[in-house]
């Protein structure tokens, strides 16, 4: 073989016979045999390969068979050019004219087949209109004479003269299957389960508002919205909305800030269809349909467990910190009765649940969990949060978890410890000021405020918490500028004094979340009223010791009274105000009053300690008034909102032109997303290309600039 016996054949060398061999490399065809390199030509030299193919079959170099099967041409091909090499040698070669070329494409035809074809028409339509057959056309497509030039162009040239908004709204409001109902055919198909759902299908159009959202489709799409929750639900029953258009149906609702599906009804149904690729957007009561079917089928814990162990797998280092902290969503509804709970920002209690929010250390959301009957932070640490982390990131990593006082619990500090989960929370009750000499000036360079690292006072010390043995934690303290000491307790010990300050007080970015889900995302909007029965053996306070405690409140109250007036008695100064009609002011009187009262006191607390100090929740009620919020489709929705949120902050660091990116930043991104543009789909590349109009100002179309790069 030639190999064997020079050393100089390139290793890619194809053996065509046992006396050349082949080499493409560079865009050329080189040839070899025993004595080296003979023969070089570019790979589209059809003169040359005629030449190679004549010579070497005529020379015997190669049989006709090896030459066909090494060059990729018929055998006849071969023989052909065999013959006219043995007739006159290269200049017959030359001389031969071979076929004809694209003699039916000549004159005007070629020019106008492909202005044609670059407008979209098919290939039978163009052959009928340039008059020639459909097959030369498609012979001249394969052999490269002919191309189908100005697609883009074409594309670009409709979207300028044709769509724009008051054709469209003229066009859309005289559909006979209703407000720009077009794809009737794909309906009537969907209804009999011929299709699964209608297939996106982008046109062009003019000033479609509303279209900015499509530059947060890739961030959707990254953060797992369809990949996911299409592995979790599947499919839907047949319809034309599947899956797919329903959830960035959600989507685009959060991103535009449509807080519910009722105002749908006020956003034009075929604009912003075409933001999904079909001819309307789903209206009111189908999308409500859609959510009932895939809440019925109880998987949004299935779905929430899933995006979470994706986030998780994607940033695992966003993990080492949690902030996890309660949000009480207010019950507005008159029909039921559900557990009561205190509303902070309403400083009363009210009807409503409590979703206990897990966020990572740059307070993305991960995950929430909804308690059974508010319970406690406490609580929804040991039970739910905690066991939920660690079946997500394993059991060997050490987490750190931030709370608030709420979580407090010395006692099971040193336990989570063991276990791998550091707690990071402010001291509980009243404490003794530190020196203000032990406090030292650190900077945190984390935090910048003016473009200066932020300064702290902070202190530290081991402080034993707790009756008879206690338990030893870490505290570090900082002293603000009125002299106030702010406490801060942590098992963590190889942390650096300012970054535990630092940590603590991150946590109010999870506060500002919330803050910022309920004004822009309506994350407290309740999307259905709907109940489902509770469990009727749920413990709750006793009510009935609650009813005592009522009762002996104003007795206790009346009593301070007496003891008060029976002292100034005793001592003979009046009292401030007039004794009780009816009383006498003799400190005998007050006595055996006082003495009558703390007994009828003592022994309703007799009767209420005889009780139990919770019972329940169906004990002495009606069994169809026992009810919780149905959990499933307000869940599905809130994860939408938590994805729609992650994608809009993977956007955020490519804002780069504004100073304050956390305010600034967002406000952009929500204009950008309200922002009108041209849709411009490029059918030849398999491309949407979508063209801004211009924004407010110039620094935010030089962001948006700097965004799309």
């Amino acid at each position: 073989m030639l190999q064997s016996q020079f050393c100089f054949l390139p290793d890619d060398a194809v053996l065509i016979s046992n006396r050349c061999a082949l080499v493409r490399e560079q865009g050329r065809i080189a040839l070899y045999n025993g004595a080296g390199l003979f023969f070089s030509i570019p790979e589209q030299d059809r003169q040359g390969m005629r030449t190679a193919l004549g010579m070497l079959s005529a020379h015997g170099l190669a049989s006709v068979t090896e030459l066909g099967r090494a060059f990729g041409v018929s055998r006849p091909t071969v023989y052909r050019n065999r013959e006219a090499y043995e007739a006159g040698g290269v200049e017959e070669l030359r001389s031969e004219r071979g076929r004809r070329g694209g003699y039916k494409l000549k004159g005007g035809k070629r020019e106008e087949a492909e202005r044609l074809l670059g407008e979209g028409r098919s290939i039978r339509a163009v052959a009928r209109s340039v008059g020639v057959s459909h097959v030369a056309l498609m012979n001249g497509l394969r052999q490269g004479r002919l191309r189908r030039r100005g697609r883009e162009a074409a594309d670009l040239e409709k979207a300028e003269r044709g769509s724009c908004p008051s054709a469209r709204s003229a066009e859309d409001g005289q559909c006979r299957g209703g407000v720009a109902v077009k794809r009737s055919e794909e309906r009537m198909q969907a209804q009999v389960g011929r299709i699964e759902e209608a297939v996106p299908r982008f046109e062009a159009a003019q000033s479609v508002p509303g279209a900015g959202v499509l530059l947060a489709l890739p961030a959707l799409l990254s953060e797992g919205l369809l990949e996911v929750t299409g592995q979790v639900y599947g499919r839907l029953k047949g319809g034309f909305f599947g899956l797919g258009s329903v959830l960035l149906t959600l989507a685009f609702m959060a991103l535009l800030r449509i807080r519910n599906p009722e105002q749908l009804k006020q956003e034009a149904p075929g604009e912003m269809g075409r933001l999904l690729g079909l001819d309307r957007a789903p209206e009111m009561k189908t999308l409500r349909r859609k959510l009932r079917e895939m809440s019925e089928r109880k998987r949004a814990h299935t779905l929430a467990d899933a995006l979470a162990r994706r986030w998780a797998q994607a940033e695992p280092e966003a993990l080492g910190y949690l902030y996890v902290d309660g949000h009480v969503r207010p019950y507005h509804g008159r029909r039921h009765r559900i557990p009561e709970a205190f509303v902070p920002r309403r400083r009363l209690c009210m009807g409503a649940t409590t979703d206990t929010w897990v966020n990572d250390a740059r307070a993305q959301p991960w995950f929430f969990v909804t308690a059974e009957a508010n319970d406690s932070l406490l609580h929804m640490l040991e039970k739910e949060i905690l066991p939920r982390v660690r079946a997500q990131v394993g059991r060997q990593r050490r987490l750190t978890v931030v709370f608030d006082r709420e979580g407090w619990s010395p006692k099971r500090f040193p336990v989570w410890a063991e276990e791998g989960m550091d707690v990071m929370t402010y001291r509980k009750g009243r404490y003794e000021a530190w020196p203000a000499k032990e406090f030292v000036t650190v900077e945190d360079p984390r935090r910048t405020r003016g473009g200066s690292p932020v300064v702290y006072r902070l202190a530290e010390r081991d402080t034993r918490i707790g009756g008879g043995q206690g338990v030893l934690l870490r505290e570090v303290r900082r002293l603000c500028d009125n002299g106030h000491q702010t406490s801060i307790v942590t098992t963590c010990r190889d942390l650096p004094i300012e970054e535990v300050a630092s940590r603590m007080f991150a946590r109010w970015r999870q506060e500002n979340f919330f803050r910022y889900m309920r004004q822009e995302y309506a994350l407290d909007h309740l999307v259905t009223y709907e109940v489902e029965p509770a469990d009727p053996q749920r413990l709750v306070p006793n009510p009935q010791r609650k009813a005592i405690e009522k009762e002996i409140a104003p007795w206790r109250r009346q009593l301070t009274k007496l003891e008060i007036a029976y002292s100034q008695a005793l001592l003979g100064k009046p009292g401030k105000g007039r004794a009780p009609r009816g009383w006498e002011n003799t400190p005998e009187a007050l006595r055996v009053r006082i003495e009558e009262l703390g007994a009828r006191i003592e022994q309703r607390q007799a009767h209420r300690n005889s009780l139990p100090q919770k019972v329940g929740v169906g004990e002495g009620q009606d069994p169809e008034q026992i009810v919780r919020l149905a959990p499933e489709r307000k869940l599905l929705t809130d994860l939408v909102k938590m994805v729609a949120y992650r994608a809009e902050s993977a956007i955020l660091p490519g804002v780069g032109l504004l100073k304050r990116e956390a305010d600034e930043g967002r406000a952009f991104l929500k204009a950008l997303f309200r922002t009108p543009a041209d849709l411009i789909p490029l059918k030849e590349k398999r491309q949407l290309q979508v063209r801004y109009h211009s924004m407010a100002q110039p620094r935010f179309n030089s962001a948006l600039r700097t965004l799309c790069d």
